[in-house]
C-alpha cells in the first residue's frame, strides 16, 4: 500500500491483520511510537497522527491507512520537536519516559486544534494516556508551557545550574520526550531472531507430555528450547530457589505464567504463531486459590516445604496487659487486593551471543577477544548483577561469561525485579547462536509478573483516656502466590511497619507468608506498608471518636519522635521530620468539611541486617566528560540525574558531561534497586569518588581540568553494616538504615469527589525538588488507585484483569490538584542529608482517602478498593463494571457502626486477636 509518512510519499508490504504500529516499527523502522498494550489501544504510547487526528496505531489495522497521511513524531518539525522537547525537560514531566511521545503526540494533535485549552481540557484530551510514574501533574504543566511557546510567550528559565538542590532537568529528559531513548524493544542487532513463550493452560495441573512437533515445522522457527535444554541449575529465585526458568514434563505447575518452552523464530508473528501450536497433555488438578485454605492440613503441599513460606515475628512489652487495661480498644480485620504495577513496558529482554572464551572454550574460529564474555544481555531488570546470576547458573556459565548492560527501563515499581524472560532468552540465543529480543505482550506481562500482596489483617488496638496509644496486636497473612520472589520480606516489612508511624510500646504483631496458585506477589512500591497503614490508621480515626478528638490530633499526640522507639523497637536518631509533615497539613485538614489524614512511614534500605552497599567508579575522559558507572536501575525516579547532580558538585562540571552507565562490565553488584536506598546508598558512593576525583585535580594545581586525568578510575563506596535482624529480642536492635515520613490529607468536595490532595514528605534534603516533586505527584496517583479502584483479580487462580483498561487505574481527567510540601529534616546518614523518598509517597494515601470517605458518607471500610464510594464512581464512572475482588462487598457500616456483627462501639465484633501460643 502507499501512504505518505511524514511529509514523504511511501510505499510498503503489510501482511493480512498487521497493525499500523507494526508496519510503522517493524516494516519502515520507526521506534518513537511504543508497544504498551498491542493490540488493545489503552494506554496511548503508540499515538500517532492521521490525517490531523491522534490515534492509537496499535489498534488501526494497517489496511486502513492506505492513501492517507500519517505523521509520526520523527516527522514533526524540528521547532515542533525542540518545542517539547524543552517542555517537558523543563517541567519534569518525563519519568520513565515510555509514555512520553505518545502524550506528545496526542497534545500536539490538541495544540493543533486548540492553542490555549485549559488544564481541564488537557487532562481531558489525554483521557487514552495512560502515564504510571508522574500523577500527570507535570504532563499538563509541559502541555501548557508548550502551548503558551506556541503562541509566542517566552517561557520561563529552566534551573540548569546542576549542584545538589537544583531544578537540573532530568538526565536523558529530550530523548525521552522525542521517543529517542530506546527501549530494549527498540534495539535491532545484524541476524536477531524473535522469541515467544507457551505459557501453562492451568494454575495447578502435572504436565505429562510437552510436543513441539507441530511447532517445529512451523514457517520461520529456527528453535525450540524446553527444561530438558538447560544445561545448568533450571531453578531460581532472588532469595528462595523455587521458581523453575521452565516447568518439566512430570512436574506440577503452580500458576498460569509458569513457562513450558519458548520458540525463536525470524519475526515476532511467526515465533508466536509456533508457540501456539505447541501441544501439552495434562492432569489437570483443583487449584489452591486462598490463602487461608492453603493453611488447613489437609491443603495439597504446593511446595516441598509446605505452603507457609515464613512467619515474621514482632514483639515488644506485654500487648495483651496493655489492651486489658486500656480506656478504649478498637478491633477489625481488614483486606486489601492483589494490584498490578502497570509499568507502560512490557518485559523484554535481548541476548547476543559473544564470540570470545570467557565460558572456558577455545576461541570461536576467526577471533573473539579471550576477555569477551559468552553472552551479553541487554536488561530493564532492577539488578543486572542478580540478572547476571541466575542467568550465568541457567546456562552453567561462571558469572563472568555473561555481560549484563542496563537499558532504559519504562517503569518497574518493584515489578521487574524478579527474573522474567531473560533466562529464557538467553537460553534461545546459546542454543542458536544468534542474537534472540523476546517482548511480552501485555496479556503476557500480566500473566507472568508478581503483583502487590492481597493481605487479611486482624488488629486490635488500644489507648488510653487520652488517646496515647498502648498496645497494637495484629495478625496478618499474605497470599505470596505461586513462588516466593521476595514476599517473605514484604511480610517482613508489614510486620515491621505494622503499628505506622506511631509511638507504641507494647507490640505483638505475626505476619504469615503463604503459597497459593495464585499469580506471585512480591515487591511492589511500599512493599507491604501501604497495606498495614490503612488498617492502622483507619483504627486509630475510631480512637480519637472514642476520645473526642480529631483524627489530626491522636496523630500529633503519638507520632514518631526523635528519642522513640519504631514499631521493631529501633530507637529512632536524628532525622524523623514526621512532627513537620503534620504541621504542616494542619491548616488543611482542619479547614476542610470533608478531609481524611493519615502518617506514613518507609524504611530505607532493607536492612534486618543485611550488609548494604553503595558503589561507583568515575572516570575522566579525554574529551572533558566524564563516565559514571553504578549499580541502580534507572526506571523514571531520577537516580542517574541525582548521580550526575552530585559529580557536578562535588567536581564542577555541568551535569551534561556526565555520561551514566550501569553494566556489568565493572564489579558493582549492589543488589537490586529497591527499598527506597538508591540515593542514600548509591549518593554516598557517588560522592566518594567524586571527591576523589577532586582532590586529585586539587593535587595536580589551581584551574585543572578532569582530562588531564582521563583514563584514571575513582572507586567510591558506602557500606551499612549495622542494621539487626527482625524479631531477634536485641535490647536496642537497629533495623533500618534511615524512614521517610509523610503526611497527607485527601479533601472531597460536597458531591464526595475527589477535590485536593496535601502531601507533605520529609525527604532529608530535596536533591532536586522538580524530580522529587514528581515521585510525590505519581505517588499519590498510585495511592488514589490503590484506595478507590485498582484490583488484579482472579477466580480459581486464573486472571480476570487481562488488559490495562480492565485494571481501574485513574484517567489524567481523575487526578486532582496535589500540594506537596517539602520537608527537610536531615538524615546524618544520607548524602547532604537525603534520605529515599520513592515510596513513603504512597504509604498513607488509602488510609487518608478512607478517612475522607467516612467523613463524607459516615461509612467505616475495611476493604480496599473502595469502589462502593462516591468518590471512586466519580473518579472512573465504569468501576462498577471492572471484575470484582475477592473481598468486594466488605464495606457498609454506617457512621454508628450499625451493621450486621457491629457492636454500640463502632467496632465490629470479631474475635480478639489470639494470644500467642508460642513463637513459631
Amino acid at each position: 500500500m502507499e501512504l505518505v509518512l511524514n511529509g514523504t510519499q511511501v510505499s510498503v508490504d503489510a501482511a493480512p491483520g498487521e497493525s499500523l504500529l507494526e508496519v510503522l516499527r517493524e516494516r519502515l523502522g520507526l521506534r518513537s511510537m511504543k508497544d504498551g498494550c498491542a493490540p488493545e489501544g489503552s494506554c496511548g504510547a503508540c499515538t500517532v497522527i492521521v490525517d490531523g487526528r491522534a490515534v492509537v496505531s496499535c489498534a488501526q489495522p494497517a489496511s486502513r491507512i492506505a492513501g492517507r497521511t500519517v505523521t509520526t513524531l520523527e516527522g514533526l518539525s524540528p521547532e515542533a520537536r525542540s518545542v517539547w522537547a524543552d517542555s517537558f525537560a523543563a517541567t519534569g514531566a518525563a519519568q520513565c519516559g515510555y509514555c512520553s511521545p505518545g502524550i506528545v503526540m496526542k497534545a500536539h494533535a490538541l495544540l493543533d486544534r486548540d492553542g490555549a485549552p485549559s488544564r481541564d481540557e488537557i487532562a481531558r484530551a489525554l483521557a487514552g494516556n495512560l502515564c504510571r510514574c508522574t500523577g500527570y501533574v507535570k504532563v499538563i504543566d509541559a502541555v501548557e508551557r508548550a502551548a503558551a511557546v506556541r503562541r509566542g510567550v517566552p517561557p520561563p528559565a529552566v534551573d540548569a545550574g546542576g549542584g545538589v538542590g537544583s531544578r537540573t532537568p532530568r538526565h536523558g529528559a529530550r530523548e525521552l520526550a522525542l521517543g529517542d531513548q530506546p527501549f530494549v524493544n527498540d534495539l535491532r542487532v545484524p541476524g536477531m531472531l524473535h522469541g515467544a513463550l507457551r505459557f501453562s493452560d492451568h494454575p495447578r495441573a502435572v504436565v505429562l507430555r510437552i510436543d513441539t512437533s507441530r511447532a517445529a515445522a512451523a514457517p520461520g522457527v529456527m528453535a525450540i528450547v524446553t527444561a530438558a535444554d538447560v544445561p545448568g541449575e533450571r531453578i531460581v529465585g532472588l532469595i528462595a530457589h523455587d521458581w523453575p526458568v521452565f516447568v518439566a514434563e512430570g512436574e506440577t505447575t503452580r500458576f498460569v505464567g509458569d513457562v513450558l518452552a519458548a520458540v525463536a523464530a525470524r519475526t515476532r508473528r511467526e515465533a508466536r504463531a509456533a508457540a501456539a501450536l505447541i501441544e501439552v497433555e495434562y492432569e489437570v488438578l483443583s487449584p489452591v486459590s486462598d490463602a487461608f485454605t492453603a493453611l488447613e492440613p489437609e491443603a495439597p503441599a504446593l511446595h516441598a516445604g509446605g505452603n507457609l513460606l515464613e512467619t515474621s515475628v514482632v514483639r515488644r512489652g506485654d500487648a495483651g496487659a496493655a489492651l486489658a487495661t486500656a480506656a478504649h480498644v478498637v478491633r477489625d480485620r481488614f483486606s486489601t487486593s492483589a494490584v498490578e504495577h502497570a509499568f507502560l513496558e512490557p518485559e523484554a529482554c535481548l541476548a547476543v551471543p559473544g564470540t570470545g572464551s570467557r565460558d572456558g572454550d577455545a576461541p570461536a574460529a576467526g577471533g573473539g577477544a579471550p576477555d569477551e564474555p559468552a553472552l551479553r544481555l541487554f536488561s530493564q531488570g532492577q539488578g543486572a548483577w542478580d540478572d547476571r546470576r541466575q542467568v550465568a547458573s541457567l546456562l552453567g556459565l561462571p558469572e563472568t561469561a555473561v555481560r549484563v548492560t542496563q537499558v532504559a527501563t519504562g517503569g518497574a515499581f518493584g515489578g521487574k525485579e524478579d527474573l522474567s524472560v531473560q533466562g529464557q532468552t538467553a537460553l534461545l540465543a546459546r542454543v542458536t547462536g544468534s542474537p534472540v529480543l523476546i517482548a511480552l505482550s501485555r496479556p503476557e506481562s500480566l500473566r507472568l509478573h508478581p503483583k502487590r500482596h492481597a493481605l487479611t489483617l486482624d488488629y486490635e488496638v488500644g489507648c488510653d483516656a487520652e488517646g496515647r496509644l498502648l498496645a497494637v496486636r495484629a495478625r496478618i497473612v499474605g497470599d505470596t502466590g505461586a513462588y516466593a520472589s521476595v514476599g517473605a520480606k514484604v511480610l517482613e516489612r508489614a510486620a515491621g511497619h505494622a503499628c505506622g508511624a506511631y509511638r507504641v510500646p507494647n507490640v505483638d504483631v505475626e505476619a504469615r507468608t503463604v503459597y497459593t496458585n495464585n499469580p506471585p506477589a512480591g515487591a511492589f512500591r511500599g512493599f507491604g506498608v501501604p497495606q498495614v497503614t490503612f488498617a492502622m490508621d483507619g483504627l486509630l480515626d475510631r480512637l480519637a471518636e472514642r476520645v473526642g478528638i480529631d483524627a489530626w490530633e491522636i496523630r500529633w499526640r503519638n507520632a514518631l519522635r526523635v528519642g522513640d522507639r519504631f514499631g521493631t523497637g529501633q530507637l529512632l536518631g536524628p532525622g524523623v521530620g514526621l512532627e513537620k509533615t503534620l504541621l504542616a497539613v494542619r491548616d488543611a485538614y482542619r479547614g476542610a468539611r470533608y478531609a481524611g489524614i493519615a502518617c506514613g512511614a518507609k524504611n530505607v534500605g532493607i536492612g534486618n541486617g543485611l550488609v548494604e552497599h553503595g558503589r561507583a567508579i568515575l572516570r575522566p575522559e579525554h574529551d572533558g566528560t566524564l563516565t559514571l558507572w553504578h549499580s541502580w536501575t534507572e526506571m523514571g525516579q531520577g537516580v542517574h540525574t541525582i548521580f550526575a547532580q552530585i559529580v557536578a558538585e562535588e567536581v564542577g562540571v555541568e551535569p551534561a558531561a556526565v555520561h551514566v552507565l550501569v553494566d556489568t562490565e565493572q564489579e558493582l553488584d549492589t543488589g537490586e534497586t529497591t527499598a527506597s536506598r538508591a540515593t542514600t546508598l548509591g549518593g554516598q558512593a557517588v560522592a566518594d569518588a567524586a571527591r576523589q576525583l577532586r582532590a586529585a585535580l586539587d593535587a595536580i594545581g589551581p584551574g585543572s581540568l578532569p582530562k588531564e586525568l582521563a583514563g584514571r578510575e575513582f572507586a567510591g563506596e558506602f557500606v551499612c553494616d549495622w542494621t539487626t535482624p527482625i524479631g531477634t529480642g536485641i535490647e536496642n536492635p537497629v533495623t533500618h538504615l534511615a524512614y521517610g515520613w509523610a503526611t497527607q490529607v485527601v479533601i472531597l468536595d460536597d458531591e464526595g469527589r475527589l477535590a485536593r490532595v496535601v502531601a507533605a514528605q520529609d525527604v532529608g534534603r530535596a536533591m532536586n525538588p522538580t524530580l522529587l516533586e514528581g515521585q510525590v505527584e505519581g505517588g499519590v496517583h498510585m495511592g488514589l488507585g490503590l484506595a478507590l479502584s485498582e484490583a488484579f483479580v482472579t477466580e480459581g487462580s486464573v486472571p480476570l484483569t487481562t488488559t490495562l483498561k480492565s485494571l481501574g487505574i485513574l484517567p489524567a481527567s481523575a487526578m486532582p490538584p496535589v500540594e506537596v510540601i517539602i520537608v527537610e529534616e536531615a538524615q546524618p546518614e544520607g548524602p547532604y542529608g537525603a534520605k529515599g523518598a520513592g515510596e513513603a509517597v504512597l504509604v498513607p494515601t488509602p488510609a487518608a482517602v478512607a478517612g475522607a470517605l467516612f467523613a463524607f458518607d459516615g461509612i467505616r471500610r475495611t476493604a480496599l478498593p473502595m469502589r462502593d464510594s462516591a468518590a471512586a464512581r466519580a473518579a472512573l464512572p465504569r468501576v462498577d463494571r471492572l471484575p470484582r475482588p475477592a473481598n468486594a462487598g466488605i464495606n457498609g457500616v454506617d457512621a454508628r457502626g450499625r451493621a450486621a456483627g457491629v457492636d454500640d462501639a463502632g467496632s465490629r465484633e470479631i474475635a480478639p486477636v489470639a494470644e500467642p501460643a508460642g513463637t513459631p
